[in-house]
């Protein structure tokens, strides 16, 4: 006769499923663990160092030190007081590197004009006379540059004091702080990035639209193909996506330029007496934009038109559906996932585009990473492109959200 269970089976099986749960649990973690890292690495870290830098200004505040301890009780209204300037050469003699003088330099003078020769021709004019007191401190750098008895370079230097500033999160937005602390407009002549913003946007949501328009009936026809014929399609579809982007781009210089191949034919078809003009204008970007986006757009939605049955179309005109109410009736809906995963594809890459609209768009169509890479490499202001590529991010962010509250509003509803 069998033995009876014991009664403590129940509990052991139970703490060993639970083992058993937990080791497999470890077992994926650790299979994911080299992916975590990199994502870490190339991603988050640069991400974070961006957002960082964006509200980060340490120019000032690492070379001026005394200057801002001796400017943290001033009302900035009246003139500053003699310890300002005694701070104010014990700081610049205290720095022993010319880059180091560059960099303040060319951060107040993004504040106020005129900074930058300031406090490069006191720097080389040091040291000043021993044994000097802070009025005749004062007096001794005033009979150096009278501008330094002007209030808004010291207001500039006061504004700048702290370590952390949000001047440059406001300036990508057309806001400035005034000396006094308020929150104020830019002026009409210096307020430009919100339209850039706008421009980028725009010009995104043009490229994701023809995408879509071109795309669509493309991937249909994909889908309708045999396997073997239709992977013979999809290498003619992926062959521009492995070309190099400049290579594309150079084709397209060929191609839409006034004796290019594509006003020839339009002349040849008297459609035009004149070469039309394709380069370095908004349409010229657009093509070669959609050219370039259009696999990211193709992909996404031929895997999912690939898996809707096609007997759901011929029971509808079966049943007495109209063929063309039937396709966008009851085919249709079901590609919405691979239209919404392939267009957000396409707007969110199209929106950091910086080469397409260099080579081939005027001053007029340059996008928001134009203006990134402008202050990182020409004006080597990295706050300021820090503060541009934080906006960006931001509302694309934003945008994702609402298409994320919206989609699955209309999911449910579906």
């Amino acid at each position: 006769m069998a033995a009876a269970p014991s009664a403590h089976a129940g509990p052991e099986l139970a703490q060993q499923l639970r083992r058993a749960e937990r080791r497999k649990r470890l077992r994926a973690l650790a299979l994911t663990l080299p992916l975590l890292a990199f994502l870490l690495v190339v991603f988050l870290l640069p991400l974070g160092s961006l957002l960082v830098r964006a509200v980060e200004n340490p120019e000032v505040a690492d070379t001026l030190a005394h200057t801002g301890q001796a400017l943290s009780g001033w009302d900035r209204q009246g003139a500053p007081p003699d310890t300002a300037y005694q701070g104010l050469v014990q700081d610049l003699s205290a720095l022993q590197e010319t880059a180091q003088v560059g960099a303040l330099a060319r951060r107040l003078n993004s504040e106020i004009s005129g900074a930058r020769s300031l406090v490069m021709g006191t720097y080389r004019a040091l040291p000043v006379p021993a044994g000097l007191d802070a009025a005749q401190t004062r007096d001794w750098l005033l009979a150096h540059d009278a501008r330094w008895g002007e209030l808004p370079y010291w207001q500039a230097i006061a504004k700048n004091a702290s370590r952390w500033t949000p001047d440059y999160l406001l300036a990508a937005v057309d806001l400035q702080r005034t000396p006094q602390g308020a929150i104020e407009q830019v002026g009409a002549e210096a307020a430009a990035f919100r339209d850039i913003l706008g421009r980028t946007f725009q010009m995104s949501a043009t490229v994701t639209l023809l995408a879509i328009l071109i795309g669509y009936p493309l991937a249909y026809w994909l889908s309708t193909l045999s396997e073997r014929r239709a992977n013979l399609m999809m290498i003619l579809v992926l062959v521009p996506f492995w070309t190099s982007v400049l290579v594309r781009i150079a084709a397209w210089i060929v191609l839409l330029q006034n004796n290019g191949l594509v006003n020839r034919l339009l002349m040849f078809l008297n459609l035009t007496d004149a070469p039309v003009p394709l380069l370095f204008n908004r349409l010229g970007v657009v093509i070669a934009m959609v050219h370039i986006l259009l696999p990211f757009l193709i992909l996404p939605l031929y895997s999912v038109m690939k898996s809707i049955p096609p007997n759901y179309l011929r029971a509808a005109v079966s049943l007495g559906s109209p063929p063309l109410a039937a396709f966008f009736r009851v085919y249709v809906p079901q590609t919405y996932p691979g239209v919404a995963a392939g267009g957000l594809l396409v707007f969110i890459t199209a929106i950091g585009y910086y080469v397409t609209p260099a080579l081939l768009g005027g001053p007029s169509d340059q996008m928001l990473s134009y203006y990134v890479a402008q202050y990182t490499n020409v004006e080597v202001n990295w706050g300021m492109a820090a503060a541009l590529g934080s906006v960006l991010l931001v509302t694309t962010l934003a945008l994702y959200g609402v298409y994320r509250k919206f989609g699955k509003a209309e999911l449910s509803l579906g």
